[in-house]
Protein backbone atom coordinates (compact mmCIF):
# COMPACT_ATOMS: atom_id res chain seq x y z
CA UNK A 1 0.00 0.00 0.00
CA UNK A 2 2.83 2.60 1.04
CA UNK A 3 4.43 1.50 -2.59
CA UNK A 4 1.40 2.56 -4.61
CA UNK A 5 0.93 5.84 -2.19
CA UNK A 6 4.56 6.46 -3.57
CA UNK A 7 4.19 5.75 -6.63
CA UNK A 8 0.89 8.42 -6.77
CA UNK A 9 3.26 10.76 -5.22
CA UNK A 10 6.42 10.09 -7.54
CA UNK A 11 3.98 10.76 -10.49
CA UNK A 12 2.25 13.72 -9.12
CA UNK A 13 5.85 15.39 -8.76
CA UNK A 14 6.68 14.63 -12.15
CA UNK A 15 3.74 16.06 -13.62
CA UNK A 16 4.08 19.32 -10.93
CA UNK A 17 7.58 19.46 -12.38
CA UNK A 18 6.14 19.01 -15.90
CA UNK A 19 3.91 22.32 -15.58
CA UNK A 20 6.50 24.02 -14.15
CA UNK A 21 8.68 23.32 -17.45
CA UNK A 22 5.99 24.47 -19.18
CA UNK A 23 5.50 27.72 -17.06
CA UNK A 24 8.80 28.97 -17.55
CA UNK A 25 9.46 28.04 -21.18
CA UNK A 26 6.70 29.59 -22.30
CA UNK A 27 7.94 32.62 -20.86
CA UNK A 28 11.30 32.43 -22.06
CA UNK A 29 10.06 31.97 -25.87
CA UNK A 30 7.79 34.52 -24.91
CA UNK A 31 10.51 37.01 -24.28
CA UNK A 32 12.68 35.64 -26.94
CA UNK A 33 9.95 36.88 -29.04
CA UNK A 34 9.84 33.71 -31.51
CA UNK A 35 10.17 29.92 -31.84
CA UNK A 36 9.33 26.86 -33.98
CA UNK A 37 7.21 24.44 -32.39
CA UNK A 38 8.23 21.29 -34.01
CA UNK A 39 11.94 22.79 -34.34
CA UNK A 40 15.10 22.41 -31.64
CA UNK A 41 12.89 25.52 -29.70
CA UNK A 42 9.64 23.99 -29.38
CA UNK A 43 12.14 20.71 -27.84
CA UNK A 44 10.84 21.33 -24.40
CA UNK A 45 7.47 22.46 -24.76
CA UNK A 46 6.77 19.02 -26.28
CA UNK A 47 8.62 16.79 -24.14
CA UNK A 48 7.18 18.27 -20.98
CA UNK A 49 3.35 18.25 -22.52
CA UNK A 50 3.93 14.87 -23.36
CA UNK A 51 5.34 14.36 -19.60
CA UNK A 52 2.26 15.94 -18.51
CA UNK A 53 -0.03 13.76 -20.78
CA UNK A 54 -3.05 16.42 -19.33
CA UNK A 55 -6.89 14.45 -19.32
CA UNK A 56 -8.04 17.04 -21.53
CA UNK A 57 -5.75 15.61 -24.26
CA UNK A 58 -6.79 12.12 -23.60
CA UNK A 59 -4.09 10.29 -26.19
CA UNK A 60 -1.54 12.31 -26.56
CA UNK A 61 1.19 10.05 -25.67
CA UNK A 62 -0.28 7.10 -27.74
CA UNK A 63 0.49 6.70 -31.86
CA UNK A 64 -3.49 7.30 -32.61
CA UNK A 65 -4.85 10.97 -33.35
CA UNK A 66 -6.59 12.48 -30.44
CA UNK A 67 -10.03 13.02 -31.75
CA UNK A 68 -11.91 14.59 -28.74
CA UNK A 69 -8.81 16.78 -27.46
CA UNK A 70 -8.80 18.01 -31.33
CA UNK A 71 -12.01 18.81 -31.74
CA UNK A 72 -11.84 20.78 -27.91
CA UNK A 73 -8.64 22.78 -29.21
CA UNK A 74 -10.35 23.52 -32.55
CA UNK A 75 -13.08 25.49 -31.16
CA UNK A 76 -10.92 27.38 -29.20
CA UNK A 77 -8.91 28.54 -31.87
CA UNK A 78 -10.18 30.75 -35.04
CA UNK A 79 -10.82 28.86 -38.19
CA UNK A 80 -8.27 28.41 -40.70
CA UNK A 81 -5.26 28.68 -38.02
CA UNK A 82 -4.74 24.54 -39.44
CA UNK A 83 -3.94 26.29 -42.63
CA UNK A 84 -1.00 28.78 -41.00
CA UNK A 85 2.96 28.34 -41.02
CA UNK A 86 3.06 31.46 -39.32
CA UNK A 87 1.20 32.61 -36.01
CA UNK A 88 1.70 36.34 -34.56
CA UNK A 89 0.16 36.61 -31.44
CA UNK A 90 0.07 40.43 -31.08
CA UNK A 91 -1.56 42.87 -28.68
CA UNK A 92 -4.66 45.19 -29.66
CA UNK A 93 -2.78 47.19 -32.36
CA UNK A 94 -5.31 48.68 -34.81
CA UNK A 95 -6.30 45.64 -36.80
CA UNK A 96 -10.22 46.43 -36.12
CA UNK A 97 -9.23 49.35 -38.13
CA UNK A 98 -7.92 47.74 -41.17
CA UNK A 99 -10.05 46.01 -44.09
CA UNK A 100 -9.15 42.26 -42.32
CA UNK A 101 -12.24 41.11 -40.65
CA UNK A 102 -11.71 39.22 -37.34
CA UNK A 103 -12.09 35.73 -36.91
CA UNK A 104 -13.85 35.07 -33.73
CA UNK A 105 -13.35 30.87 -32.48
CA UNK A 106 -16.69 29.54 -31.54
CA UNK A 107 -15.77 28.98 -27.84
CA UNK A 108 -13.08 31.53 -27.06
CA UNK A 109 -13.81 35.13 -26.96
CA UNK A 110 -10.60 36.89 -28.66
CA UNK A 111 -9.73 38.33 -32.38
CA UNK A 112 -7.77 36.62 -34.92
CA UNK A 113 -7.23 38.33 -37.97
CA UNK A 114 -6.17 36.22 -41.20
CA UNK A 115 -3.33 37.89 -42.43
CA UNK A 116 -2.29 36.10 -45.80
CA UNK A 117 -2.80 32.66 -46.90
CA UNK A 118 0.29 31.75 -44.51
CA UNK A 119 -0.10 34.25 -41.71
CA UNK A 120 -2.77 34.00 -38.62
CA UNK A 121 -2.68 37.02 -36.33
CA UNK A 122 -4.11 36.46 -32.24
CA UNK A 123 -4.99 39.18 -30.63
CA UNK A 124 -3.92 38.90 -26.56
CA UNK A 125 -5.71 41.31 -24.86
CA UNK A 126 -6.65 38.95 -21.06
CA UNK A 127 -2.97 38.46 -20.05
CA UNK A 128 -0.19 35.65 -19.49
CA UNK A 129 -3.30 32.97 -19.04
CA UNK A 130 -4.40 33.60 -23.08
CA UNK A 131 -1.14 32.70 -23.94
CA UNK A 132 -0.10 29.82 -22.12
CA UNK A 133 -4.19 28.73 -22.88
CA UNK A 134 -2.83 29.40 -26.97
CA UNK A 135 0.27 27.86 -26.75
CA UNK A 136 -0.54 24.75 -25.04
CA UNK A 137 -3.11 23.89 -27.27
CA UNK A 138 -0.87 24.94 -30.39
CA UNK A 139 1.73 22.43 -29.20
CA UNK A 140 -0.92 19.44 -28.94
CA UNK A 141 -2.12 20.46 -32.26
CA UNK A 142 1.40 20.29 -33.93
CA UNK A 143 2.19 17.09 -31.58
CA UNK A 144 -1.12 15.46 -33.38
CA UNK A 145 -0.18 16.71 -36.88
CA UNK A 146 3.04 14.86 -36.78
CA UNK A 147 1.36 11.38 -35.67
CA UNK A 148 -0.57 12.30 -38.93
CA UNK A 149 2.47 12.94 -41.11
CA UNK A 150 3.81 9.62 -39.74
CA UNK A 151 1.47 7.17 -41.07
CA UNK A 152 0.97 9.01 -44.10
CA UNK A 153 5.05 9.01 -45.34
CA UNK A 154 5.79 5.97 -46.64
CA UNK A 155 9.49 6.63 -46.81
CA UNK A 156 12.24 9.02 -46.73
CA UNK A 157 11.68 9.90 -50.21
CA UNK A 158 8.79 11.74 -49.38
CA UNK A 159 6.35 8.57 -51.35
CA UNK A 160 2.96 9.01 -49.39
CA UNK A 161 0.24 6.39 -48.55
CA UNK A 162 -2.96 5.99 -51.00
CA UNK A 163 -4.92 6.63 -48.41
CA UNK A 164 -3.49 9.99 -47.68
CA UNK A 165 -3.71 10.79 -51.72
CA UNK A 166 -7.91 9.61 -51.50
CA UNK A 167 -8.30 11.98 -47.75
CA UNK A 168 -6.21 15.31 -50.34
CA UNK A 169 -8.88 14.64 -52.71
CA UNK A 170 -12.11 14.48 -50.39
CA UNK A 171 -10.63 17.67 -48.34
CA UNK A 172 -10.33 19.72 -51.10
CA UNK A 173 -13.76 19.55 -52.65
CA UNK A 174 -15.70 22.81 -52.88
CA UNK A 175 -18.93 20.92 -52.55
CA UNK A 176 -20.53 18.93 -49.51
CA UNK A 177 -19.59 15.56 -49.94
CA UNK A 178 -22.50 13.01 -50.81
CA UNK A 179 -23.16 10.21 -47.66
CA UNK A 180 -21.27 7.46 -50.36
CA UNK A 181 -18.17 10.25 -50.94
CA UNK A 182 -18.09 11.21 -46.97
CA UNK A 183 -17.96 7.61 -45.67
CA UNK A 184 -15.12 6.58 -48.28
CA UNK A 185 -13.32 9.60 -47.02
CA UNK A 186 -13.96 8.84 -43.38
CA UNK A 187 -12.67 5.06 -44.12
CA UNK A 188 -9.05 6.73 -45.24
CA UNK A 189 -9.25 9.26 -42.59
CA UNK A 190 -9.59 6.42 -40.17
CA UNK A 191 -6.42 4.55 -41.67
CA UNK A 192 -4.60 7.76 -41.41
CA UNK A 193 -5.29 8.44 -38.01
CA UNK A 194 -5.44 5.02 -36.55
CA UNK A 195 -9.20 5.07 -35.11
CA UNK A 196 -11.95 2.80 -36.13
CA UNK A 197 -14.44 4.21 -38.87
CA UNK A 198 -17.14 3.91 -36.05
CA UNK A 199 -14.69 6.44 -33.96
CA UNK A 200 -13.93 9.32 -36.80
CA UNK A 201 -17.76 8.35 -37.83
CA UNK A 202 -18.89 10.07 -34.35
CA UNK A 203 -16.88 13.00 -34.00
CA UNK A 204 -16.88 14.03 -37.89
CA UNK A 205 -20.24 16.25 -37.90
CA UNK A 206 -19.30 18.15 -34.50
CA UNK A 207 -16.38 19.62 -36.98
CA UNK A 208 -18.44 20.93 -39.58
CA UNK A 209 -19.95 24.52 -39.78
CA UNK A 210 -22.88 25.39 -42.23
CA UNK A 211 -20.28 26.64 -44.19
CA UNK A 212 -17.89 23.74 -44.31
CA UNK A 213 -19.89 20.22 -43.33
CA UNK A 214 -16.37 18.49 -44.21
CA UNK A 215 -14.84 20.57 -42.14
CA UNK A 216 -13.04 17.42 -40.19
CA UNK A 217 -11.39 16.49 -43.39
CA UNK A 218 -9.79 19.73 -44.18
CA UNK A 219 -8.22 20.12 -40.57
CA UNK A 220 -6.86 16.92 -40.47
CA UNK A 221 -5.83 16.94 -44.30
CA UNK A 222 -3.80 20.96 -43.16
CA UNK A 223 -2.47 19.87 -40.14
CA UNK A 224 -0.66 16.22 -41.83
CA UNK A 225 0.21 18.70 -44.91
CA UNK A 226 2.36 21.34 -42.88
CA UNK A 227 3.68 18.41 -41.01
CA UNK A 228 5.05 16.83 -44.56
CA UNK A 229 6.42 19.88 -45.49
CA UNK A 230 8.14 20.67 -42.45
CA UNK A 231 10.01 17.05 -42.46
CA UNK A 232 10.47 16.78 -46.24
CA UNK A 233 11.25 20.48 -47.08
CA UNK A 234 12.50 22.10 -43.81
CA UNK A 235 9.57 24.26 -43.96
CA UNK A 236 8.91 24.76 -40.50
CA UNK A 237 5.68 26.68 -38.77
CA UNK A 238 6.24 29.50 -36.52
CA UNK A 239 5.03 31.56 -33.69
CA UNK A 240 5.93 34.71 -33.15
CA UNK A 241 5.26 37.50 -29.95
CA UNK A 242 4.63 40.90 -31.62
CA UNK A 243 7.24 43.99 -29.83
CA UNK A 244 3.84 45.67 -28.81
CA UNK A 245 2.50 42.36 -27.13
CA UNK A 246 6.28 41.56 -25.08
CA UNK A 247 6.13 45.37 -24.33
CA UNK A 248 2.58 46.16 -22.77
CA UNK A 249 2.12 42.58 -21.22
CA UNK A 250 1.08 42.35 -17.29
CA UNK A 251 0.82 46.42 -17.20
CA UNK A 252 -2.91 46.36 -17.08
CA UNK A 253 -3.65 48.10 -20.11
CA UNK A 254 -6.74 47.17 -20.75
CA UNK A 255 -7.93 46.51 -17.55
CA UNK A 256 -7.38 49.79 -16.43
CA UNK A 257 -9.53 51.18 -19.78
CA UNK A 258 -12.32 48.34 -18.73
CA UNK A 259 -12.60 49.48 -15.14
CA UNK A 260 -12.54 53.36 -15.99
CA UNK A 261 -15.34 53.40 -18.03
CA UNK A 262 -17.69 51.76 -15.55
CA UNK A 263 -16.58 54.29 -12.92
CA UNK A 264 -17.17 56.96 -15.43
CA UNK A 265 -21.03 55.23 -16.25
CA UNK A 266 -21.44 55.61 -12.36
CA UNK A 267 -20.01 58.76 -11.96
CA UNK A 268 -22.68 59.90 -14.73
CA UNK A 269 -25.43 58.30 -13.10
CA UNK A 270 -24.88 59.51 -9.88
CA UNK A 271 -24.24 55.89 -8.62
CA UNK A 272 -20.82 56.69 -7.17
CA UNK A 273 -21.37 57.18 -3.86
CA UNK A 274 -24.10 54.23 -3.40
CA UNK A 275 -22.60 50.62 -1.74
CA UNK A 276 -21.57 48.69 -4.55
CA UNK A 277 -22.13 44.82 -4.76
CA UNK A 278 -19.92 43.37 -7.48
CA UNK A 279 -20.61 39.67 -8.97
CA UNK A 280 -18.55 37.86 -11.67
CA UNK A 281 -20.87 35.92 -13.21
CA UNK A 282 -22.49 35.50 -16.71
CA UNK A 283 -24.73 38.16 -18.70
CA UNK A 284 -28.03 36.80 -17.88
CA UNK A 285 -28.64 34.89 -14.40
CA UNK A 286 -28.59 38.11 -12.51
CA UNK A 287 -30.52 39.47 -14.88
CA UNK A 288 -32.68 36.86 -15.05
CA UNK A 289 -33.31 36.06 -11.25
CA UNK A 290 -34.54 39.67 -10.66
CA UNK A 291 -37.05 40.39 -13.88
CA UNK A 292 -37.95 36.87 -15.52
CA UNK A 293 -40.76 36.56 -12.73
CA UNK A 294 -42.13 40.22 -13.52
CA UNK A 295 -42.64 39.18 -17.07
CA UNK A 296 -43.14 35.62 -17.19
CA UNK A 297 -43.92 34.46 -14.35
CA UNK A 298 -47.65 34.30 -15.24
CA UNK A 299 -46.87 32.08 -18.34
CA UNK A 300 -45.27 29.49 -16.05
CA UNK A 301 -47.28 29.57 -12.73
CA UNK A 302 -48.15 25.58 -11.66
CA UNK A 303 -44.31 24.70 -13.53
CA UNK A 304 -41.26 23.72 -11.54
CA UNK A 305 -39.28 26.46 -10.02
CA UNK A 306 -36.65 26.16 -12.51
CA UNK A 307 -38.43 25.54 -16.42
CA UNK A 308 -38.55 29.68 -16.51
CA UNK A 309 -34.47 29.79 -16.57
CA UNK A 310 -33.86 26.30 -18.43
CA UNK A 311 -36.31 28.07 -21.44
CA UNK A 312 -34.11 31.56 -21.07
CA UNK A 313 -31.10 29.58 -21.37
CA UNK A 314 -32.66 26.99 -24.50
CA UNK A 315 -30.84 28.67 -27.84
CA UNK A 316 -33.68 28.71 -29.62
CA UNK A 317 -35.78 31.23 -27.02
CA UNK A 318 -34.10 34.71 -28.26
CA UNK A 319 -37.30 36.38 -28.45
CA UNK A 320 -38.09 35.66 -24.85
CA UNK A 321 -34.82 36.44 -23.69
CA UNK A 322 -34.92 39.99 -25.42
CA UNK A 323 -38.68 40.37 -23.45
CA UNK A 324 -36.84 40.30 -19.99
CA UNK A 325 -34.04 42.74 -21.08
CA UNK A 326 -36.10 45.38 -22.46
CA UNK A 327 -37.91 45.26 -19.01
CA UNK A 328 -34.81 45.10 -16.90
CA UNK A 329 -34.03 48.22 -19.00
CA UNK A 330 -36.35 50.22 -18.02
CA UNK A 331 -35.93 49.25 -14.21
CA UNK A 332 -32.62 50.73 -13.83
CA UNK A 333 -29.94 48.21 -15.68
CA UNK A 334 -27.83 49.45 -17.98
CA UNK A 335 -25.73 47.51 -20.24
CA UNK A 336 -22.03 47.66 -20.87
CA UNK A 337 -20.83 45.95 -23.72
CA UNK A 338 -16.83 45.66 -23.82
CA UNK A 339 -14.89 48.18 -25.72
CA UNK A 340 -11.86 47.94 -23.36
CA UNK A 341 -10.19 44.96 -25.46
CA UNK A 342 -10.73 42.68 -22.05
CA UNK A 343 -13.84 40.80 -24.13
CA UNK A 344 -15.58 41.22 -20.29
CA UNK A 345 -18.99 43.24 -20.86
CA UNK A 346 -20.65 44.37 -17.57
CA UNK A 347 -24.24 44.91 -16.65
CA UNK A 348 -25.21 47.59 -13.87
CA UNK A 349 -28.34 47.54 -11.71
CA UNK A 350 -29.77 50.42 -10.30
CA UNK A 351 -31.91 49.06 -7.27
CA UNK A 352 -33.46 51.91 -6.41
CA UNK A 353 -35.39 51.62 -9.94
CA UNK A 354 -36.69 47.97 -9.42
CA UNK A 355 -40.29 47.66 -8.92
CA UNK A 356 -39.78 44.48 -6.41
CA UNK A 357 -43.62 43.45 -6.55
CA UNK A 358 -42.69 42.47 -10.04
CA UNK A 359 -39.53 41.20 -9.40
CA UNK A 360 -38.25 37.75 -7.93
CA UNK A 361 -37.18 39.38 -4.96
CA UNK A 362 -40.83 40.68 -3.54
CA UNK A 363 -39.54 40.26 -0.19
CA UNK A 364 -36.37 42.37 -0.85
CA UNK A 365 -35.40 44.38 2.70
CA UNK A 366 -32.92 47.32 1.62
CA UNK A 367 -31.12 50.29 3.63
CA UNK A 368 -32.03 53.43 2.94
CA UNK A 369 -29.26 54.08 0.54
CA UNK A 370 -30.57 51.63 -1.88
CA UNK A 371 -27.22 49.27 -3.47
CA UNK A 372 -25.79 48.93 -6.83
CA UNK A 373 -24.91 45.80 -8.31
CA UNK A 374 -22.12 45.77 -10.71
CA UNK A 375 -22.07 42.09 -12.75
CA UNK A 376 -19.34 41.47 -14.55
CA UNK A 377 -19.05 38.60 -17.54
CA UNK A 378 -16.35 35.89 -17.06
CA UNK A 379 -12.29 36.83 -16.45
CA UNK A 380 -9.86 34.58 -18.00
CA UNK A 381 -7.03 33.08 -15.33
CA UNK A 382 -4.57 36.08 -14.25
CA UNK A 383 -7.08 38.14 -16.07
CA UNK A 384 -9.23 38.34 -13.00
CA UNK A 385 -6.65 40.29 -11.16
CA UNK A 386 -6.24 42.89 -14.10
CA UNK A 387 -9.61 43.55 -13.97
CA UNK A 388 -10.52 43.75 -10.21
CA UNK A 389 -7.39 45.23 -9.14
CA UNK A 390 -8.41 48.01 -11.09
CA UNK A 391 -12.21 48.44 -10.49
CA UNK A 392 -11.39 48.50 -6.77
CA UNK A 393 -8.85 51.34 -6.99
CA UNK A 394 -10.31 54.57 -6.28
CA UNK A 395 -12.12 56.84 -8.50
CA UNK A 396 -10.14 60.12 -9.94
CA UNK A 397 -12.27 63.26 -10.70
CA UNK A 398 -10.21 65.92 -11.41
CA UNK A 399 -7.45 66.23 -8.66
CA UNK A 400 -10.01 64.34 -6.27
CA UNK A 401 -9.99 60.57 -5.73
CA UNK A 402 -13.75 58.82 -4.90
CA UNK A 403 -13.40 55.63 -3.22
CA UNK A 404 -15.71 53.06 -3.99
CA UNK A 405 -18.33 51.59 -1.22
CA UNK A 406 -18.14 48.25 -1.83
CA UNK A 407 -19.92 46.20 0.45
CA UNK A 408 -18.79 43.28 -1.38
CA UNK A 409 -17.23 40.87 -4.28
CA UNK A 410 -19.10 37.50 -4.72
CA UNK A 411 -18.00 35.10 -7.40
CA UNK A 412 -20.19 32.77 -9.54
CA UNK A 413 -18.82 30.15 -12.24
CA UNK A 414 -18.22 27.16 -13.22
CA UNK A 415 -15.07 24.33 -12.33
CA UNK A 416 -13.05 21.39 -12.20
CA UNK A 417 -14.40 19.07 -9.52
CA UNK A 418 -12.74 16.26 -8.07
CA UNK A 419 -15.26 14.46 -5.68
CA UNK A 420 -19.01 14.25 -7.30
CA UNK A 421 -20.21 14.64 -11.27
CA UNK A 422 -21.14 17.40 -13.70
CA UNK A 423 -23.41 20.41 -12.07
CA UNK A 424 -22.79 19.54 -8.48
CA UNK A 425 -21.99 22.50 -6.35
CA UNK A 426 -18.44 23.36 -5.27
CA UNK A 427 -18.46 26.09 -1.40
CA UNK A 428 -14.54 27.08 -1.67
CA UNK A 429 -12.75 28.38 1.91
CA UNK A 430 -9.72 29.03 0.25
CA UNK A 431 -7.63 29.38 -2.93
CA UNK A 432 -4.32 27.21 -3.46
CA UNK A 433 -2.49 28.88 -6.14
CA UNK A 434 -1.05 25.96 -8.35
CA UNK A 435 2.56 25.87 -8.78
CA UNK A 436 3.59 28.78 -6.02
CA UNK A 437 3.38 28.72 -2.00
CA UNK A 438 0.59 31.40 -2.43
CA UNK A 439 -2.67 30.67 -0.80
CA UNK A 440 -6.08 32.59 0.38
CA UNK A 441 -8.02 31.74 2.96
CA UNK A 442 -11.40 33.61 3.38
CA UNK A 443 -14.29 33.73 5.24
CA UNK A 444 -17.29 32.73 2.75
CA UNK A 445 -20.62 34.08 3.31
CA UNK A 446 -22.01 31.36 1.41
CA UNK A 447 -22.06 27.91 3.39
CA UNK A 448 -22.64 24.43 2.04
CA UNK A 449 -25.79 24.23 3.96
CA UNK A 450 -27.33 26.86 2.16
CA UNK A 451 -27.69 24.91 -0.76
CA UNK A 452 -28.80 21.81 0.88
CA UNK A 453 -32.10 20.06 0.04
CA UNK A 454 -32.15 21.10 -3.49
CA UNK A 455 -31.14 18.01 -4.71
CA UNK A 456 -27.78 18.67 -5.82
CA UNK A 457 -24.64 17.35 -3.74
CA UNK A 458 -22.89 20.13 -2.31
CA UNK A 459 -19.27 20.32 -1.52
CA UNK A 460 -16.84 22.33 0.77
CA UNK A 461 -13.09 22.81 0.97
CA UNK A 462 -10.40 24.10 -0.36
CA UNK A 463 -9.72 24.48 -4.15
CA UNK A 464 -6.84 24.64 -6.39
CA UNK A 465 -6.75 27.45 -8.83
CA UNK A 466 -4.81 25.86 -11.88
CA UNK A 467 -2.49 27.53 -14.60
CA UNK A 468 -4.83 26.38 -17.56
CA UNK A 469 -7.92 23.81 -18.20
CA UNK A 470 -5.57 22.23 -20.87
CA UNK A 471 -2.75 21.23 -18.31
CA UNK A 472 -4.95 18.98 -15.78
CA UNK A 473 -3.57 16.16 -14.97
CA UNK A 474 -5.22 13.62 -12.92
CA UNK A 475 -1.62 12.32 -10.86
CA UNK A 476 -1.30 15.53 -9.83
CA UNK A 477 -5.15 16.65 -8.89
CA UNK A 478 -5.23 13.22 -7.12
CA UNK A 479 -2.41 14.30 -4.96
CA UNK A 480 -4.19 17.32 -4.45
CA UNK A 481 -7.62 15.68 -3.49
CA UNK A 482 -6.37 13.11 -1.37
CA UNK A 483 -3.79 14.75 0.64
CA UNK A 484 -3.63 17.03 3.56
CA UNK A 485 -4.59 19.82 0.71
CA UNK A 486 -8.29 18.20 0.54
CA UNK A 487 -9.26 20.10 -2.45
CA UNK A 488 -12.37 19.74 -3.65
CA UNK A 489 -12.30 21.04 -6.91
CA UNK A 490 -9.90 23.36 -9.48
CA UNK A 491 -10.66 26.49 -11.48
CA UNK A 492 -8.75 29.46 -12.90
CA UNK A 493 -9.31 32.55 -11.21
CA UNK A 494 -9.86 32.14 -7.15
CA UNK A 495 -6.60 33.23 -6.07
CA UNK A 496 -6.53 36.40 -8.72
CA UNK A 497 -9.48 37.78 -7.67
CA UNK A 498 -8.75 37.45 -3.81
CA UNK A 499 -5.43 38.34 -4.08
CA UNK A 500 -6.77 41.79 -5.53
CA UNK A 501 -9.71 41.86 -2.93
CA UNK A 502 -7.27 41.27 0.01
CA UNK A 503 -4.94 43.70 -1.60
CA UNK A 504 -7.35 46.36 -2.17
CA UNK A 505 -8.71 45.71 1.33
CA UNK A 506 -6.09 44.90 4.04
CA UNK A 507 -2.79 46.69 2.04
CA UNK A 508 -3.94 49.54 0.12
CA UNK A 509 -7.14 50.48 2.12
CA UNK A 510 -8.89 51.67 -1.06
CA UNK A 511 -12.10 49.79 0.08
CA UNK A 512 -13.79 48.39 3.17
CA UNK A 513 -11.77 46.29 5.38
CA UNK A 514 -14.32 43.55 6.15
CA UNK A 515 -15.83 43.48 2.75
CA UNK A 516 -17.79 40.66 2.15
CA UNK A 517 -16.86 37.84 -0.10
CA UNK A 518 -18.89 34.67 -1.70
CA UNK A 519 -17.61 31.95 -3.73
CA UNK A 520 -19.55 29.03 -5.50
CA UNK A 521 -18.91 27.03 -8.25
CA UNK A 522 -20.71 24.09 -10.08
CA UNK A 523 -18.83 21.38 -11.81
CA UNK A 524 -18.25 21.64 -15.50
CA UNK A 525 -16.35 18.48 -15.35
CA UNK A 526 -14.74 16.02 -13.26
CA UNK A 527 -10.97 15.41 -14.63
CA UNK A 528 -10.18 12.26 -12.69
CA UNK A 529 -13.33 10.74 -14.33
CA UNK A 530 -12.86 8.65 -17.86
CA UNK A 531 -15.29 10.20 -19.72
CA UNK A 532 -16.17 13.84 -17.46
CA UNK A 533 -13.41 15.80 -19.03
CA UNK A 534 -14.05 19.10 -20.57
CA UNK A 535 -13.07 17.17 -23.94
CA UNK A 536 -16.54 15.15 -23.20
CA UNK A 537 -18.68 18.32 -24.20
CA UNK A 538 -20.87 20.86 -22.26
CA UNK A 539 -22.92 21.03 -19.43
CA UNK A 540 -26.94 21.36 -20.83
CA UNK A 541 -29.23 21.80 -19.51
CA UNK A 542 -28.18 20.09 -16.51
CA UNK A 543 -25.55 23.68 -15.64
CA UNK A 544 -28.90 25.66 -15.57
CA UNK A 545 -30.08 24.77 -11.65
CA UNK A 546 -27.13 25.14 -10.30
CA UNK A 547 -26.20 28.07 -12.00
CA UNK A 548 -29.54 29.75 -10.63
CA UNK A 549 -29.76 28.38 -7.48
CA UNK A 550 -26.06 29.91 -6.85
CA UNK A 551 -27.20 33.28 -8.39
CA UNK A 552 -30.16 33.53 -6.15
CA UNK A 553 -28.54 32.77 -2.76
CA UNK A 554 -25.92 35.72 -3.63
CA UNK A 555 -28.56 37.71 -4.15
CA UNK A 556 -30.96 36.91 -1.46
CA UNK A 557 -27.63 38.31 0.93
CA UNK A 558 -27.63 41.19 -0.94
CA UNK A 559 -31.22 41.97 -0.83
CA UNK A 560 -31.47 40.84 2.85
CA UNK A 561 -34.36 38.26 2.23
CA UNK A 562 -33.89 35.31 4.57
Amino acid sequence: MKEIKNISRSRAQESSAAIERLYITMRHLFNRGFYKPMGVSGDTLREALLALRPEIYGSIAEEKVELNGLLYVIERLPIGIEECRYINLTSDEGYSKSHFKPIIPPKRRRNCYRIDDEQMNVEITRGRSDIYDILTHLTFIFIESHKIKDRVLIDDEGRISRDWQKLEHAALQTKKLNQVDKEKAISHAANVLGRTFAEVLDIYDAFGTAEKPDRFLHVIYWLGKLAIEEVLDNNKRTITFSPILRERLGHHIHGEIWANNIKEVLNQNNLLDRPIHIISANMHSVMNSIFAQGVLGAKYKGKSEYQIYEDLSASGNKDLRSKVEEFALKQGMISLPDTSGTNIDVQLFDTDKIDWSKSGFPQAKLSKEKPVIIVMDYAFGEQAYETIDELLKPYKKGKNQIFLNVESVSIMGKAGILQGGKGDIMIPNAHINEGTADNYPFENELTAKMFEGNDIPVFAGPMVTVLGTSLQNKDLLKFFHESTWGAIGLEMEGAYYQKAIQSASKIRKSINPNVKVRYAYYASDNPLETGSTLASGGLGTTGVKPTYLITIKILEQIFNVK
